[in-house]
């Protein structure tokens, strides 16, 4: 079957007319002849009586197979899990891939998780009860227990039988692993491999040592090693080496995102994912970390008001605040986001301070350039130059100072075990501008006498 994309609203429409009109046939032909993505994306606009009518129309394995795909969240397709009958539910359970059903099933609510579990077929509701017991975000939870793994003391022929009784039920078949008589991870093979060979023993021409990750691992770790060395997967071991997984590529997709997305969310100080059309439900997730923020901020007015007698004598000193609590507000939160992106890229202390000694620099130079442009401009618009002296050196120091700040405060984080991307921009800010305020005011009293009554 050659399988179509959507090319219109009206295309939708006029499917979901048939459901609406409850032509069983009809539906099934257009819905089924679109791609798997398609379908999902159909599904997702449905109504609660439009699904019901799909559960009826559609095979457990159909619908099992709209969920493998589906971008909706875990939570909202458990409780599409409420809307079947038990045992219809178990059935597109049993016909999805496990990792996949296991990311929803987290979801599922206690007494609806029981009842699953004894209408699925023991093997897979004890490949999913033990993959429900892994902690959340390690290579155990989005692992995959659907792979073709053969031994090493058999033929190419007799592997190529192995392969083609379980190809349909593996999530992948380019690599094929190869295990001993422990079941522990031994070696393994490419599809090519494979079809060049014939008659060769498989030990012979399998590939070791194999790069494989714990089922602990953080899966950030294993983005990275999947990213590093471009494989399509990676085999999951237990603590005893034994192969009781894989992690495939377009699962590691969904963890950057997931990963990329909880670093935006920590560099806004808002969860991005969690974004409401109820205004009440944003001000309420929002509010929180407003509040710390705002008590923050009263620190920059105690400090204002305490050298408020220095823009008493010299009004102009004003003028420049915003202009300096800008920049070096910029300067941290850029430093903050490249810090956290070279933490998560490097493990050992020396990279650390690599980093920090980067940092200064950076803020040397961009201080000491930024510092002599407002020097010179500021200069030359009040005709006192002793004036932007003290406006440029005072943005010379806070730029390095909320570079250095920029830099040390995720890593201060990760040394307690906090993730370094809840260090939020506007915290960064706030400090910068409390640190950059003091600079200024200080290099202001130390030369008040020039530009006093201004």
């Amino acid at each position: 079957m050659v399988e179509k994309q959507i090319e219109s609203e009206e295309e939708i429409n006029a499917i979901l007319n048939l459901l609406n009109q409850q032509k069983a046939h009809d539906f099934r032909e257009q819905y089924l002849d679109l791609h798997v993505y398609e379908q999902a994306q159909i599904f997702a606009e449905m109504d609660y009586i439009q699904r019901s009518r799909l559960y009826r129309y559609l095979t457990p394995e159909e619908v099992g197979e709209i969920f493998n795909v589906s971008e909706e969240e875990p939570v909202v397709l458990a409780n599409y899990f409420e809307e079947m009958t038990p045992r219809y539910a178990a059935q597109v359970i049993n016909s999805m891939y496990t990792d996949n059903a296991v990311d929803i099933l987290a979801y599922a609510k206690k007494k609806n998780l029981v009842k699953y579990m004894k209408l699925l077929p023991e093997e897979s509701a004890t490949e999913i009860r033990e993959m429900l017991h892994y902690e959340d975000k390690t290579a155990g939870a989005i692992m995959s227990t659907e792979y073709v793994d053969i031994v090493g003391n058999q033929t190419v022929r007799s592997a190529m039988h192995v392969i083609k009784s379980e190809a349909l039920e593996a999530e992948t078949i380019y690599y094929v692993y190869v295990i001993d008589d422990e079941e522990k991870l031994i070696g393994v093979l490419t599809l090519r491999d494979l079809l060049t060979n014939d008659d060769t023993m498989i030990s012979d021409i399998m590939n070791t040592p194999v790069m494989s990750v714990e089922v602990s691992e953080d899966q950030e770790e294993v983005a990275q090693t999947i990213r590093d060395y471009n494989f399509l997967a990676i085999p999951v071991t237990d603590y005893d080496d034994k192969l009781i997984g894989i992690i495939n590529v377009d699962d590691i997709i969904d963890v950057i995102d997931e990963e990329s997305s909880e670093d935006y969310s920590g560099l806004a100080g808002v969860d991005t994912e969690q974004v409401t059309i109820n205004p009440f439900e944003n001000a309420k997730k929002r509010l929180p970390s407003l509040t710390v923020m705002l008590l923050l901020g009263l620190l920059t007015v105690l400090l204002v008001s305490h050298f408020e007698y220095l823009l008493n004598q010299a009004t102009i000193l004003a003028v420049f605040i915003s202009t300096i609590t800008g920049a070096s507000g910029n300067a941290g939160t850029q430093s903050l986001a490249v810090a956290i992106k070279r933490i998560a890229n490097n493990d050992d202390d020396e990279s650390r301070l690599k980093i920090m000694v980067n940092e200064i620099l950076t803020g040397i130079l961009i201080g000491g350039v930024t510092g002599i442009i407002i020097w010179i401009l500021v200069g030359a618009w009040k005709a006192n130059f002793v004036l932007g002296f003290v406006v440029g050196i005072a943005m010379f120091f806070a730029i390095i100072i909320a570079n250095l700040v920029g830099c040390l405060i995720p890593m201060i984080m990760e040394k307690f075990n906090v993730d370094p991307s809840v260090a939020s921009g506007a915290l960064i800010s706030t400090l910068s501008d409390v640190t950059s305020l003091l600079i200024y005011f200080l290099f202001a009293q130390m030369f008040l006498q020039f530009f006093i009554g201004q």
